[in-house]
């Protein structure tokens, strides 16, 4: 085929495509969000796409932190990943998302973060993967005295491992998942006390966390009761005092 075919053939493609500006993402069993529905499906297979949610986009921007130290090159997070926001909540556990182009370091709103992989080889997001993978590899020669150096191949095979069981399993692994295992790799028998600080996001943290604002408030209800029923018994208390030397 001569270029100018395919350049024509690419633009046509081009043209009848829906632009990627909307998707539909749900809740799944595993607490991670998963994509439903995509405006884009001609590029994008929804079949085991995961999104990475607000709270998880956090926890990943704390899990890079450290490597700022050895050269983190941030613009390659924010290349990797398509943002969404919240348009609306379509039914329990359904949620509209919009494509917004703000910084998702930067956002003034909660985001979620769609990975770009319509090329999953070359793409911004497996550039993202290849240079943190590096990077985590280099802090952990740097704080860990290894009887021999940590190599990139040895993170990434442990990985794919992790990846095939899952596989194996029935399951898709989750972009999130495949992040934190890298960011939070340590390799066995060895630990590190920045990593051990650290609580992965989940559903049951804000549900804790809700309970707690709940206790404090009926601990604050309840003390101030008991100290009106308090107030009460001395009053009685201090009546019957007075009453009994005058019965006797």
């Amino acid at each position: 085929m001569h270029k100018g075919e395919n350049c024509g053939v690419e633009c046509l493609m081009s043209q009848a495509n829906p632009k990627l500006n909307w998707c539909i993402a749900r809740l799944g069993s595993d607490l991670n969000w998963w994509v439903e529905e995509i405006s884009d499906d001609i590029h994008w297979d929804v079949d085991g796409l995961g999104i990475v949610d607000p709270r998880q986009v956090a926890y990943v921007i704390d899990l890079l932190e450290p490597l700022q130290e050895y050269n983190l090159d941030p613009q390659l997070f924010e290349n990797a990943f398509f943002g969404f926001s919240i348009d609306k909540e379509i039914k329990d556990g359904y949620v509209r998302l919009v494509r917004t182009k703000g910084s998702l370091l930067e956002a003034d709103e909660p985001l979620f973060a769609l990975p770009d992989v319509i090329d999953e080889e070359k793409g911004p997001y497996a550039d993202f993967i290849e240079h943190v993978t590096r990077l985590r590899v280099r802090m952990l020669n740097d704080l860990i005295d290894f009887a021999q150096k940590l190599t990139i191949e040895e993170l990434e095979e442990e990985i794919r491992e992790q990846q095939n069981s899952d596989l194996l399993e029935g399951r898709a692994t989750h972009f999130f998942q495949e992040i934190t295992s890298i960011l939070e790799y340590v390799p066995e028998g060895y630990e590190l006390e920045a990593d051990e600080e650290r609580k992965a996001p989940s559903e049951e943290d804000a549900v804790e966390e809700e309970f707690d604002d709940l206790d404090s408030e009926d601990e604050t209800l309840e003390e101030d009761d008991t100290m009106k029923w308090d107030e009460d018994e001395e009053d009685e208390d201090e009546e019957e005092g007075e009453k009994k030397p005058e019965d006797a």
